[in-house]
């Protein structure tokens, strides 16, 4: 059985301007001339028009400032539609960023660009916002909350039977003064056409106010179908143990969220401060929450090396190559700041960032000798000094990836007491040291 159609009169206006042209622009419903609900068969209920009236309405970008929202799309931003700037209250954007391989959301307000060149009104990263604002959704479907909700239902909707059956009543009234006006004009005189036309008038003006609260009757009848039946209200109550899964679900898409979300929150304003976020929620049916969230570090700060790493690189460099630093740190499952593991170039490039002392240099502090340095102190030939260190006769640090050594100056072989050697300290000047050992 198809729905009533509703019939229309006068939802646009006409004028002529001064130059002969016509412009036609749309009224609001309430200017309409005629509006009659269900005055032939049509497609769909007025009821379900008006619903996609509404949708159309809201999902219409140019209606954004003047109460629409955007539709939900397939992006990972919660608030997508829903987020209002709190420096100019005007709805924000959307663009995400690459981060650590996948998709964060970055909510901006570009409208500061069109009032000073080069200066956007604010931007903020959405990953914990959305974060904050998910744990608020999951967080209204608890059982306390519903319990509430339901009360505070229970109570709506028996103030609506009293107020029904106040409304009955009124409707009972004007039909009794309706029926006691035709009684009136069937007892009198025909031949009497005066008081015969005055009380035609009078029930006629009764009927017709019968029908007026007949009808008002219907519309609240309409308007208060909202009661919940048991098995409704058992549905609902469930929700508090299903919602969490469901939102949580692997099979949830993001824009499944984002409808689910617009259900409970009207919208969501962001203010950027010198050090937290304010998150004001405010949630469909006018209440309100207040959130202030840490600011995010910038990348380069989440990308520091954490101090206790790079203490234990500078204790490592002592005696251990960048490669060995980096292997030692692999077997104790160690990461970078960046949440990667360790190489020889990550080693090499904290050392420099951090001014940290090379192995070489640090073992030139402790006066180890290179091997031109023994074979002079020695008198004798590289290839010698090399036959000793496998011999192991010196003893000596490697202090590169290059497996390049330093030795130490006790145990060299001497045929002579005394000599010279010139090395470099650690700014890089050259510098003559005494030696003196036992032959």
């Amino acid at each position: 059985m198809c729905d009533k159609r509703t019939y229309v009169l006068g939802r646009t206006r006409q004028r002529k301007l001064g130059s002969g042209r016509r412009t036609t622009s749309k009224l609001p419903r309430e200017q309409w001339q005629v509006l009659l609900p269900g005055s032939h068969d049509g497609y769909i209920s007025w009821e379900e028009f008006q619903e996609n009236q509404r949708r159309l309405y809201g999902n219409n970008w140019k209606t954004r400032e003047h109460g629409g929202t955007t539709p939900p799309r397939e992006g990972s931003a919660l608030l997508q539609g829903l987020a209002i700037c709190g420096g100019c209250g005007k709805p924000m954007h959307v663009h995400y960023e690459q981060h650590e391989r996948r998709r964060v959301p970055i909510y901006y307000c570009p409208r500061g660009s069109l009032r000073t060149p080069r200066e956007g009104c604010q931007s903020l990263p959405g990953a914990s916002i959305d974060a904050a604002v998910s744990g608020l959704a999951v967080e209204a479907m608890s059982p306390m909350a519903l319990e509430a909700a339901l009360t505070v239902h229970d109570e709506l909707q028996a103030r609506f039977e009293q107020a029904d059956r106040l409304r009955r009543e009124q409707v009972e009234r004007a039909r009794h003064e309706a029926d006691a006006a035709r009684r009136r004009y069937m007892r009198v005189d025909p031949d009497n056409r005066l008081v015969a036309d005055t009380l035609e008038a009078d029930w006629n003006v009764k009927l017709h106010a019968a029908a007026e609260q007949q009808q008002e009757y219907e519309r609240w009848c309409q308007r208060d179908k909202s009661g919940l039946s048991p098995d409704r209200r058992d549905q609902i109550a469930s929700l508090a143990t299903d919602f969490p899964t469901l939102w949580n679900s692997t099979s949830t898409t993001d824009r499944d969220r984002k409808r689910m979300l617009r259900l409970l929150i009207e919208d969501v304003t962001l203010l950027k401060g010198p050090e937290t976020v304010d998150v004001h929620v405010r949630f469909r049916g006018g209440a309100t929450r207040s959130l202030s969230l840490p600011r995010p570090l910038p990348s380069w700060k989440n990308w520091m090396t954490p101090e206790d790493v790079l203490h234990e690189i500078d204790r490592l460099l002592d005696k251990h190559t960048n490669a060995e630093i980096a292997r030692s740190f692999n077997d104790r499952g160690m990461l970078s700041g960046k949440g990667q593991r360790f190489t020889t170039r990550t080693i090499k490039a904290i050392r420099c960032r951090y001014a940290l002392k090379s192995t070489l240099a640090r073992l030139r502090e402790r006066g180890m000798l290179t091997e031109e340095e023994v074979a002079d102190c020695a008198q004798a030939s590289l290839s010698t000094v090399r036959r000793w260190r496998r011999e192991g006769r010196l003893r000596f640090h490697v202090y590169n990836d290059k497996q390049s050594c330093l030795y130490e100056p006790t145990g060299i072989p001497m045929n002579r007491r005394a000599g010279s050697v010139r090395s470099t300290d650690s700014n890089g000047h050259d510098r003559i040291e005494e030696m003196h050992y036992e032959a």
